[in-house]
């Protein structure tokens, strides 16, 4: 079981300023990143705050997405990729690489990725809200946590 599990907190609709990152070879987790990204301008939506936590202060002297970027892409490259809800943080990615000019075909990734919303449904579990289908599975998680979440989707996409 070769894979890679992937979240984004964001600051506004799609620009992240927190990524997490766990890489998983043969069911086991052999890497995990972490690390805050400065949104454009380092402007942030109040309920966003509210979500994960993270303030402008937080970022104003992190790398930019370009800058992270490289980190992300070792990561991602041929890979199968894993989220919580993917089409939200596959948005993030592939729209921030667009604002900077980068090809998300150069992943080499599917254009959709494996979803543990979608897994958990099916096995009939409600809400499928990544705290619940933590709870239910019992594995712990400091919700909104970027390394925390992107974890948590792993250890539940390993238990499917």
């Amino acid at each position: 079981m070769n894979f890679t599990a992937i979240d984004f907190e964001t600051a506004t609709s799609y620009h992240p300023c927190s990524v997490g990152i766990v890489t998983v070879e043969n069911g086991i987790i052999t890497d995990e990143f972490v690390t805050l990204i400065k949104p454009p301008n380092n402007i942030y939506n109040p309920f966003t705050i509210q979500v994960h936590g993270i303030y402008p202060r937080d970022t104003v002297n992190a790398k930019s997405f370009a800058q992270v970027f490289p980190e992300i892409e070792k990561r991602l490259k041929n890979r199968v990729v894993v989220a919580h809800n993917e089409s939200f943080d596959r948005n993030v990615l592939v729209k921030s690489m667009l604002l900077y000019g980068l090809n998300y075909d150069d992943l080499n990734i599917a254009p959709k990725w494996e979803c543990t919303v979608k897994i958990y449904k099916a096995k009939g579990i409600k809400p499928t809200k990544l705290s619940d289908c933590c709870r239910e599975m019992n594995i712990k998680l400091n919700h909104h946590e970027a390394l925390s979440d992107a974890r948590a989707c792993a250890k539940l996409y390993m238990l499917r």
